[in-house]
This record gives C-alpha cells, structure tokens and sequence, in this order.
C-alpha cells in the first residue's frame, strides 16, 4: 500500500506485507505507548480488521491480532484500557471513508491462516535488558536471566528466608501478569515444574491464587506507584518472548543456552550485604526466623562477599 493514515497520538504506515505503527510523545499519549514508540505488525499476525464510531466524533480503526501472535497482548490477556490498547487508531469522524478504505485493504492482505492460533511470535517484544521497580523487590532481565532483588521495606518473611532469585529463561513456562491498576497485581514467573499434568507448557495469564504472589519468591507484587503498566508489561513481554525461543523444539534441543551456564552469581556489595544482615536479624528477633535459618541465611550471604 506504501500510504500512512495519522490519527490523534498515532500513525499507520503501510506497507505490502505489514503495517508500521508509530506512537507521538506527548503528555496526552499513554506512557505504554510512549515507551513502546513504534511496532511492525505483520499482516499474518491479524485477524481481523474492525472500523466502528468512536467517542465525541471520532472513529475507531483497530487491528485485531491473531491469538500467540504478539507476546504484549499475550501478557496483557485483556487487561489493558482501551486509551492504551496499541492496536487502535482513532481519526476524526469526517476520515471515516478514507478509514474504511485502508481497513478493506488490511483485510484483502490478511494470510489466509488468520483464524488459526500462532505457534510462534510474529511481533517483537521490546528488547532487554529491561527493569522495573515493584513494591516489594526490583525484577531485572537480561534476555537470558530474569531476576528478583528483594526490598527489606517491602518484600514479606518468606522471600526474605528464600534470598535474592534468579531464573533462566530456560527453566520457565510462562509469565502471569495481573495488572498493577487491579487489586492483587503482580508478575508471577511459571516454572516448567508447574506446567498442568497433560504437559502443556502455562502461558501468559492472570493468576487463579490471589493473595499468595506475596509469599511467592518467583513473584514481585504491585503496589500504588510501584510496577506501573508501561514498566512492566514490556518486561513481561520480553520474557514470553525469550520463553517462547527457549521451548524445545520437535527434533532439535532448546534454542536457550544452558540453564547451568546461567547461574553464576556477581560479587555482592558489602554495605548491601550488611544491610540484608541487619534485616535478618530484625526478621529473627522478631520470631519469624529460627536461629538455624538465620545462621543458614547469613552464612550465604556472608558467601556472596
């Protein structure tokens, strides 16, 4: 098609095989798509191309995206608000017929396939490495690690008790995001060792345990300024996207380097080791240690100097 269609805080560009959607910075456009600045959407990658009224005379172009087909709306399974749902595009009412035009055009490119679910990502996650900031620890991820650093302030006993973590990409099934914007949110990593018993490998999704990502090591949990969407529904992304690269393939191994190669631990600094100590010790005074985990604890982390 070669044209671009530009709506209020984003634009369409199109080509013969995808679509190029950029996203204007301004303090009227929502953080996630400012962070995420532009995709390229494959025409594979939809299903269905919908044009409806919108709002105070405006319509709506949305591309509806094929199911396992873009690793962001996998994680978001829904959750997102409308304003920062990336596949719309809305237009001034009087556009409406160019609109309906462009939207017949994405419908004749659609593949044939568009039904069906993807087996693989067509749409790039945003690139590590990647942190935020939740309220009871930092989640940092490199493309090939993904970890957790706990906050005394904030991180409950028993995180405490299980110390910092670390997760290759390659141990992992899944990510499960809850929206920081709902009560409970969090971003829980699924271990293969938690699949269902048919040996289907979990996918993105909101949890069915509430309350337990709290006492979870390999969950952070959200608060009110803490893990905010357009910080950590890209790092959610990014990490279904590395787990999706690191599934055993029929016929061949994990495209993931060994997870053992991914274990090693950096030295510690001492003033943030004294600190974990002193929260230790806290936590043992407190009760909620016994002196044989809290010699255990210490002695680890003394190891990490």
């Amino acid at each position: 098609m070669g044209d671009v269609l530009a709506g209020f805080h984003t634009v369409w560009e199109f080509d013969t095989d995808s679509v190029l959607i950029r996203f204007e910075r301004g303090i009227r456009t929502p953080k996630l798509l400012q962070v995420l600045g532009e995709r390229r959407i494959p025409y594979e990658a939809l299903t269905a191309v919908e044009l409806a009224p919108g709002r105070r005379g405006t319509v709506v172009l949305r591309a509806v995206p094929r199911p396992g087909a873009d690793p962001l709306m996998d994680a978001a399974d829904g959750q997102l608000k409308e304003v920062s749902d990336p596949y719309r595009l809305v237009l001034p009412a009087e556009r409406d017929v160019l609109a309906e035009y462009y939207a017949d055009e994405m419908r004749a490119a659609l593949a044939a396939s568009a039904n069906q679910p993807s087996d693989r990502y067509l749409v790039a996650a945003p690139a590590p490495p990647l942190n935020f900031k939740a309220y009871d620890g930092k989640a940092s991820f490199d493309g090939e690690l993904v970890a957790f650093r706990w906050f005394w302030t904030g991180a409950s006993s028993a995180k405490w008790k299980a110390g910092d973590q670390k997760f290759p990409v390659g141990e992992l099934a899944g990510v499960e995001w809850r929206s920081p914007e709902v009560f409970n949110g969090h971003l829980r990593l699924v271990r293969r060792d938690e699949t269902d018993a048919s040996g289907g490998a979990a996918h993105a999704g909101r949890a069915d345990r509430p309350g337990d990502a709290e006492q979870d090591p390999a969950a952070v949990v959200f608060g009110l300024g803490y893990g905010l969407v357009h910080e950590s529904l890209p790092f959610a992304a990014a990490v279904l996207e590395a787990v999706r690269a690191a599934e055993p393939r029929e016929g061949g191994p994990p495209t993931a380097r060994d997870p053992a190669a991914l274990t090693g631990k950096t030295r510690a600094h001492p003033a943030d080791i004294a600190e974990r100590i002193r929260h230790l010790g806290a936590l043992h005074e407190a009760g909620l240690l016994t002196d044989d985990e809290f010699s255990s604890k210490k002695a680890e982390l003394l190891a990490e100097l």
